[in-house]
């Protein structure tokens, strides 16, 4: 580490009102969007940690809705651990404010800066390679919905819209057959096909929360393995971290976000769709955890569509993936020719596995609920 970059570091953190030498810095390069580095500092006891890190402007549009959502759910989350006699320092993120009482600072580079406590002894796994690790994720998603089941829903804001609007991403996908810049979609006709069929059951649960069927509620949106910290010594799960995306959503979709990525038996770049299925095994691991910590505050409407989540948002990624590839791969990353060809063939492999196990699936949750 540079003299210089521990310079800008330390007069970065001052605004923060840490203000202790530092004696390391390290570049967290974990595929986060945001540019992330842990500060270890020489204080009055000893050494301690905290996480600097600044927001991706380009990623998200109004960091400031942004770091106002997370201070409220966080502050929310606080009060009920305080409530039932537990220490919250290990539990729930905490922010740093400035001299100016705000969690974030903007330098004169219009770049947003914050940070907090470093937790130490925990860590996070990019995947999860057995059932209880799944558990424990799912547990731990499924306290933050239970925490947050009496949020005040009119505080937050959509800091993007539409994220999770399927009906809007079919549509987006018909836009792109139509365009066709790439002269791509003679080619695949098969995989158009497949998301026409199901152009209804796609719009289910939007479609029902505009019905007033079913509730928003506060979603995380990145519902992954390594949005969890794990305690090194339990193995229990301790934070949900990386809050960014948090607002307004159907728990549907956090519930299926994370059996898309975790229950799948392969990666979503895998192309021999043999190895592509749900594994049951892992499904109900998660919803063993998530149903298990959360079921009592959620609708009987709810607990019969949770299942449905993990369907619809494996074929709203496919769509995304399929779309991409027609108007020439301009969102994501490509490593090879045909690679968002191939990753939506994965998802759409998925979520026919989904199909053939649902009525397993729907069983899964109500054996957890009670």
């Amino acid at each position: 580490m540079s003299n210089n970059i521990s310079f800008f570091s330390s007069t970065l953190l001052t605004h923060f009102g840490i203000t202790d030498p530092i004696a390391k810095e390290t570049v967290l390069d974990n595929g986060h969007i945001n540019g992330t580095y842990r500060i270890d500092l020489l204080g009055d006891e000893g050494i301690y940690s905290v996480i600097l890190q600044s927001v991706n402007t380009y990623v998200f549009k109004d960091p400031v809705s942004i770091m106002r959502n997370i201070d409220l759910v966080t502050d929310h989350i606080r009060g009920k651990l305080l409530a039932e006699g537990k220490d919250p320092a290990r539990r729930v993120m905490k922010l740093y404010k400035t001299s100016h009482g705000t969690n974030y600072f903007l330098d004169k580079e219009g770049r947003y800066w914050r940070s907090y406590p470093y937790i130490s002894g925990a860590r996070t796994f990019d995947w999860a390679d057995n059932p209880d690790l799944l558990y424990k994720t799912g547990s731990a998603f499924g306290a933050f919905q239970r925490y947050l089941s009496d949020f005040p829903m009119d505080l937050l804001t959509e800091t993007i819209p539409n994220f999770h609007n399927t009906p809007l991403r079919m549509q987006q996908l018909e836009e792109a057959i139509l365009q066709d810049p790439h002269g791509r979609a003679a080619e695949v006709q098969e995989e158009i096909q497949f998301f026409r069929d199901r152009a209804v059951i796609a719009g289910k649960l939007v479609d029902m929360q505009k019905q007033g069927i079913l509730p928003l509620r506060v979603t995380h949106n990145d519902t992954k393995c390594n949005n969890v910290l794990i305690d090194l010594e339990t193995g229990e799960g301790v934070c949900v971290i990386d809050l960014d995306t948090v607002m307004p959503g159907l728990a549907a979709y956090d519930f299926g976000d994370a059996v898309r990525f975790a229950a799948n038996t392969a990666s979503e770049d895998e192309t021999n769709l043999r190895k592509v299925s749900l594994s049951m095994e892992y499904f109900e691991a998660f919803t063993r955890g998530f149903i298990g910590k959360s079921a009592r505050f959620f609708t009987s409407m709810e607990i019969e569509t949770m299942a449905w989540g993990a369907p619809i948002i494996t074929i709203e990624l496919a769509s995304r993936f399929l779309a991409d590839h027609l108007l020439g791969d301009k969102y994501f990353r490509i490593h090879r020719p045909n690679h968002n060809l191939d990753r939506a063939r994965n998802q759409i492999h998925l979520a026919k596995s989904m199909e053939v196990q649902f009525d397993n699936m729907c069983a899964c949750v109500e054996k957890y609920v009670k």
